[in-house]
Parts: structure tokens; C-alpha cells; sequence
């Protein structure tokens, strides 16, 4: 038997059975994502906020090449698997998908999630036109979430690899 948090990390088929099941049961289903690399306490925040929106949330992880691609070499300081684990064991998480996309259109068009919950830095024009596809634009609540200012995953690295506190 998987550990709890390993078997909370799905692949798309298996979320978007996860999905139907919650629906069937008359769940409201929150997706959220990130990179999550040097997990911290607004992500666990965000979290929180996220799965208050509904009751599933789900966690699309991006992979190793596309945090690489976004926040430049040297990154991810975690390799996804392991952040996947992390984040599936957080009470707030109900699963994790990781996914390879630069963006998780692909992901919300095969969940269909009745909220998408995105970090606050990004503005809503944004979300609406790289992250949800249009036919989905009309259902899908898109909620910006609450943020700590000046605490960013990039910034922690910046100051660890300063070696300053």
C-alpha cells in the first residue's frame, strides 16, 4: 500500500475520475497551481484559501522543465515528485497532478473545476486569457488568491544562495 500522501498524486485520467466522483457526490471542485518549489507559509495560505472555495481541492504541480523555463537554471531547488508529496500532504490538498504544460489550460479543460484559485500576483486579465479556455470562460469562478507581500519562493533562493537571512 502507497503512503497516504504518494497516493494523492494522480495522473490527468485519474484526477478527472476524481473529479466525476465529486460531482456525483454534489462537490464543488477547486483547482489551483504553481511551481510550489521551496514550499512556504504564503503557499500554505493560498492553500487553505483555495479549498475554502470548495470542497476538493486539487493541485496542478508544474514539472521540473517548465520551472526551469520560468524561473531559469538552478531551478527547481525540489524535484516535482518530492514537491508533489509535499503538497499531497497538506490537510488543505485533496490531490496533486503534475503537469508539463507552460500553462494549465490543458489541465482545466480536462477537469472542467467549477473554481480555478490562482496566487494574487496574477491579475485576473491574465488568468482569464492564458489559463482558461474560452469555451470553459463562462463556467469556471476564477478567484485571485491572497498574498504575503514580499514573500516569494524566488526571493527566498535569491537570499539563501546570498547566504544572508
Amino acid at each position: 500500500m502507497k503512503p497516504r500522501a504518494r497516493a494523492r498524486i494522480l495522473n490527468r485520467r485519474e484526477a478527472v475520475r476524481a473529479v466525476q466522483r465529486a460531482r456525483r457526490r454534489g462537490e464543488r471542485v477547486v483547482f489551483s497551481s504553481g511551481c510550489f518549489d521551496l514550499l512556504h507559509i504564503g503557499h500554505i495560505r493560498s492553500l487553505e484559501q483555495a479549498r475554502s472555495f470548495g470542497d476538493l481541492l486539487i493541485v496542478g504541480l508544474n514539472g521540473d522543465a517548465v520551472v526551469r523555463q520560468l524561473k531559469g537554471p538552478g531551478r527547481p531547488i525540489v524535484p516535482a515528485r518530492a514537491r508533489a508529496e509535499t503538497l499531497a500532504a497538506l490537510e488543505s490538498v485533496d490531490f496533486v497532478l503534475i503537469f508539463n504544460g507552460a500553462t494549465p489550460r490543458a489541465t482545466l479543460a480536462a477537469l472542467q473545476p467549477d473554481v480555478y484559485a490562482k496566487g494574487g500576483d496574477w491579475p485576473l486579465a491574465t488568468l482569464l486569457a492564458k489559463d482558461v479556455p474560452r469555451a470553459l470562460r463562462e463556467r469556471i469562478e476564477v478567484r485571485r488568491l491572497r498574498q504575503i507581500p514580499n514573500l516569494r519562493s524566488s526571493e527566498l533562493v535569491a537570499r539563501i544562495r546570498r547566504g544572508a537571512r
